[in-house]
């Protein structure tokens, strides 16, 4: 009977595609229209330049432009900036929830080069040196409760990945050091402070509290984002699932399936279902025999 369950659990464990389980992009829908968002104050301190719009709710506070500027439109309280917020939950609680594909809690990103996946920290995370993401598919790093990264800190980006399939969930507040390149959408449920000369090529996200600025560069993704999903391999041939991509202000639109996408082959699944109905009548017959004696 246990050899009959190990067996069973085998056979279920190999033929569910691996591609079932990939990550998938957060769904952050209007808040991807914004290169920064906070929800309490933005304060700016130097020469900051944030390419892109601005939105700012339920605060009303923006302060330091000048000597800072914003290359688009700044929403504060309004319809646009409500709406960037409420999607903004949904997108970090996407990203919150996507499922773990590995564990690094208490170790440092420094270092680390790391494939497409949802990367997850039970508490803190910190980066030192630097982080290289490679291949071409989504990035989810889900932390407990604060990033750092030190200064002069980088995100590498090589072998397709970009920026604008990179999530950062942070369950408190982020600081990126000082002179750090970092990449990604940054989203914090509290606050965002870039240190003097720290540059982000992505998104500051800011849901509940305060995005604080000094001598900053911020610029999203630009061109055209295709991310391919998991490959899933059936029989002798394989298929690959869609892409997302972006308008021309670096807008991540959302990711669509294509034909034989992540998702398990329609039969795969009954034929599991048989396979475990096969052995309980097995184990039955088993029984049965056992008690005939």
């Amino acid at each position: 009977m246990v050899f009959l369950v190990v067996l069973v659990s085998a056979a279920v464990a190999g033929a569910w595609p691996a591609a079932a389980f990939a990550a998938t992009q957060p769904a952050l829908g209007t808040a991807l229209n914004y290169t920064v968002l906070s929800g309490q104050t933005i304060t700016n301190t130097g020469p900051s330049v944030i390419t892109g719009n601005l939105g700012l709710d339920p605060g009303s506070s923006v302060t330091g432009f000048p000597p800072g500027s914003v290359t688009g439109t700044q929403d504060v309280s309004d319809a646009a900036s409500v709406l960037a917020q409420n999607d903004l939950v949904t997108g970090y609680t996407d990203a919150a929830n996507s499922p773990s594909t590995s564990d690094l809690t208490g170790k440092d990103l420094g270092g680390q080069n790391l494939t497409p996946g949802v990367y997850s920290f039970s508490s803190s995370a910190q980066l030192t040196g630097s982080l290289t993401l490679s291949g071409n598919g989504v990035f989810i790093f889900q932390i407990g409760s604060a990033l750092t990264t030190a200064s002069n800190s980088a995100v590498l980006l090589v072998n397709g990945a970009q920026a604008c399939a990179v999530y950062w969930q942070v369950g408190s507040s982020a600081t990126l050091g000082s002179a750090a390149n970092f990449q990604g959408n940054l989203m914090a449920l509290s606050s965002i402070t870039m240190v003097t000369g720290a540059n982000l090529t992505g998104r500051a996200l800011a849901r509940n509290g305060a995005l604080t600025l000094d001598t900053n560069n911020i610029t999203p993704p630009s061109g055209t984002c295709t991310v391919a999903t998991a490959t899933s391999t059936t029989g002798s041939g394989s298929t690959t699932g869609g892409s997302g991509s972006t308008d021309g202000s670096g807008t991540t639109n959302a990711s669509t399936p294509g034909t034989g996408s992540a998702a398990p082959d329609a039969l795969l699944l009954p034929g599991i279902l048989l396979l475990l109905a096969g052995g309980g009548t097995i184990a039955v017959d088993v029984r049965r025999g056992h008690r005939a004696r």
